[in-house]
Formats: C-alpha cells, structure tokens, sequence
C-alpha cells in the first residue's frame, strides 16, 4: 500500500469538501478521521479516501496512484472559494496490534484496526488481503474502480458515506440506489475450490456460460468477488476453479 496525504487548507476548506463528498465533514473535529469518496456526477467512483482533521487543514489520505487525479478534481471546483489543496510529505502506517500514541482508529471497521500519520512511518506485518476478505473491505484499484458504484461495495456498512448530509457529487444516483428494494450486484465472499491461478478481474461464469460476477482479492480459499445477486446460486466458475458464495459471517 503506498499512499499519499493531500492538504485541503483555508477559510472555506469544510464548506468546499462538503458540498463534494459522500460523507460528512461536521464533526470531524470531534472524530478525528472519516472515510469518504468523491464521485462522478453519474455517481460512479473517482476516490476513495481518509479524511483528517489537523490544525488548519483537513488531511485527504489517498492511494498514492489517485492523488494526482483527486487533487486535478477538485481543484475543478475550487473557484473561488478559499482554499488551497496541495501534497504534503507526511507518511501514513497503518497496524492491527496495539495502537502507538496518536494514532487513529479506522472507521471502516474495528478489525482494520489503526493508521498513524507522521513521518517515517511503516505498516506492521498484519496479512492485509486475508483481513479485507473476511470481513468484506474493498480496496482502491481492485474492488474499486472507474465502473464502480460504492453502494455495491458496501460503503454504508464502512460508513463511507452519509443519506442526511444533503448534496454533494453523485448524490442523486447513490441515493436512488439506496432507495431501492435491494441491490441486484454487489461485494460477497466467495469460496474457491481448485489450484489454478486466477488474478483480479477474471469472469465468473455460471454453468451455463453467463456472466455473473467478477472474481477480484482471493487470499488462501476465500476471495472477494462482484456478483449479480440474480445469478450467485448453483455452480460458478472462474478460470477452472469453482466458485460458490461464502454464507459465513
């Protein structure tokens, strides 16, 4: 994981981020950290990311691989508030043993344990894939992506995202989404029995030969899969290995 911190400073920082992220910034203070995204006006995904408050900035911690495309987007909207975005050099570690002096929980989920921003600083040994499959987290570049909805990837479970903040990027497809009966596709757990080797992106199929999903993170016999709900029964396959649904929690 290499990450990147971005520095949104000025008078208008809280108003300008509010107006643009799915979650929301009013008190942050008080949290310390949040989780968010930054969507497309069709909703889709752009970034997802930490949001901190220190001092006289709010911290964005971002896959360093979007920075430079999360800075480009919102300096589109800068206009003329009063805000500066800009790099910064701090450094972010992240553990699951005990939490160092300053560090901060994650608010994804409690298993995910905490992130320390600093200078310097590294990640502890923790077996990140095999945590993200058992408890369902999906990372930037691999579960999410340019095609990605965040309801799908269950971001009201990681508290990524807020239905009474009011508007913000994308706001009217999410929160259509929402409102739905139930999602048709979404993030599952899969057991994979076989093998084979079968990188993140490869179709799974039903028995039939019909697209039903997406076999993304595998750690060991699990893996993290896009599945049309429709479609998630019976026997699947991906690449010669078999596929069925995880029903353990």
């Amino acid at each position: 994981m290499t990450r990147a911190v971005l520095a949104v400073t000025g008078s208008d920082r809280e108003h300008f981020l509010q107006s643009l992220v799915t979650n929301d910034l009013r008190g942050l203070g008080a949290a310390g950290i949040r989780y968010a995204a930054l969507l497309t006006p069709q909703g889709r995904y752009l970034a997802d990311f930490f949001m901190i408050a220190r001092d006289d900035a709010i911290l964005l911690d971002v896959d360093a691989g979007l920075a430079p495309l999360l800075l480009e987007r919102l300096g589109r909207y800068r206009l003329r508030a009063d805000v500066t975005i800009a790099p910064t050099q701090i450094t972010v570690a992240r553990g699951t043993g005990p939490a160092p002096a300053g560090a901060l929980p994650d608010p994804r989920h409690p298993a995910l344990g905490w992130r320390l921003y600093g200078a310097g600083m590294q990640d502890d040994a923790t077996d990140w894939d095999a945590l993200r499959v058992a408890h369902l987290i999906p990372e930037t570049g691999i579960e999410l992506t340019p095609e990605t909805y965040i309801l799908e990837m269950g971001f009201e479970r990681l508290n990524g995202v807020d239905f009474r903040k009011g508007c913000y990027v994308g706001q009217e497809v999410t929160a259509r989404m929402k409102h739905r009966s139930e999602l048709r596709k979404g993030l599952v757990r899969v057991l994979v029995v076989g093998g084979g080797a079968a990188p993140p992106g490869t179709p799974i199929l039903t028995a039939d030969g019909r697209e039903a999903g997406t076999l993304l993170t595998r750690s060991g016999g699990r893996a993290l899969a896009w599945l049309r709900h429709d479609r998630a029964g019976g026997d699947l396959g991906a690449a010669g290995l078999r596929i069925r649904t995880d029903q353990a929690r």
